[in-house]
């Protein structure tokens, strides 16, 4: 079965710092460099920092010139078939493995808190341009994964806890962290190609639950994983939610609590999924700050209780969707 997708328009969004790009592909760093001036291989774009980005695209074409250069051909040939292939509408199908699973965390950093510290600036004094470069800086140096969670996620906290604080307007809290979810939902719709044949699991915040910056910070993590979802994001009825999931045959659900509220609502989902309950392979996962502070909850809901960390929710839920869904993988 072909897991890659290749008329998605995704494919060529430049995502990809040149490290990241060694290491997708096993490619040193000199060696691209050297393609790229020597063969004009692979193509890359460059941000205002003068940073190279490359595309999904760009990574399964080097991932296949390098299959054929390790099977024997000079790098030059290999470029020329490739092309050669590509003029035809060609484009070579090869198999591909999927990207790496979910990345451990970082070593503490430094430079994250500096990062956070600007973003979260600039945002207040309504700078969205400059917020806009400094993303744009961010990308061309760390991964999507360490930017939405060393990053994003901080900075969208701290926005919340100065408008609790009194220190910011509701306009100015409104203004700060839509920019960012507007960002989240962009990268959750342009990741990288998503598994062909797969029906997108659902992302939804539990009854009466306001809270989605989680929410779609996981969407853009299991993005990354080539999973595809279908994010419905704040308070959504569970009738709805069960008709749903039926009408799309969705592998998995997954729901954010935050607060307290939503829980006693949140027990009562296998009512409106009661094939769920009989033996139908849906997953149900759940998260959120609600079951850190009263962890008792955990066992109250049916379904898998996905971890303390979105970092742990992602890696657990792309076990859970490859042993259903892609055993192979």
């Amino acid at each position: 079965m072909n897991l890659f997708n290749s008329d998605s328009k995704s494919s060529d969004e430049p995502l990809y710092n040149i490290g990241l790009v060694s290491r997708m592909t096993n490619i040193p760093v000199a060696t691209l460099r050297v393609w790229e001036r020597r063969y004009g291989f692979p193509k890359s774009t460059r941000t205002p920092g003068g940073h190279r980005l490359c595309s999904e695209k760009e990574v399964m074409r080097l991932r296949w010139v390098k299959a054929r250069v390790d099977e024997g051909m000079q790098t030059g040939q290999a470029v020329r078939a490739l092309q050669h292939l590509e003029q035809e509408g060609r484009f070579p199908e090869a198999p591909f493995a999927p990207l790496p699973v979910m990345p451990s965390p970082p070593p503490p950093d430094p430079s994250f808190s500096v990062f956070r510290d600007r973003l979260l600036e600039v945002l207040l004094v309504h700078d969205t341009q400059q917020a806009d470069r400094l993303l744009g800086q961010l990308l061309s140096l760390y991964s999507m994964e360490d930017l939405v969670l060393e990053v994003i996620g901080p900075t969208l906290y701290h926005i919340g806890q100065a408008w609790h604080d009194g220190e910011i307007s509701v306009a100015t809290e409104h203004l700060a962290s839509n920019f960012l979810r507007q960002h989240l939902l962009m990268w959750m719709s342009t990741g990288p190609i998503p598994f062909a044949g797969v029906m997108p699991t659902i992302l939804a915040c539990a009854p009466e639950e306001w809270h989605e910056g989680s929410l779609m910070m996981l969407g853009v993590l299991l993005r990354r994983l080539r999973w595809p979802v279908a994010y419905l994001g704040q308070s959504v009825p569970l009738p709805d939610l069960g008709a749903l999931v039926r009408q799309i045959k969705a592998p998995a659900v997954v729901f954010v609590a935050m607060t307290d509220k939503p829980l006693p609502l949140l027990r009562e989902w296998p009512k409106h999924l009661p094939e769920t309950v009989y033996g139908n392979k849906l997953i149900v996962g759940f998260g959120g700050h609600a079951f850190i502070e009263k962890p008792e909850w955990r066992e109250q809901i049916p379904g898998v209780f996905l971890g303390e960390t979105l970092r742990q929710g992602a890696q657990t839920l792309d076990q859970l969707l490859r042993a259903a869904v892609h055993p192979s993988l």
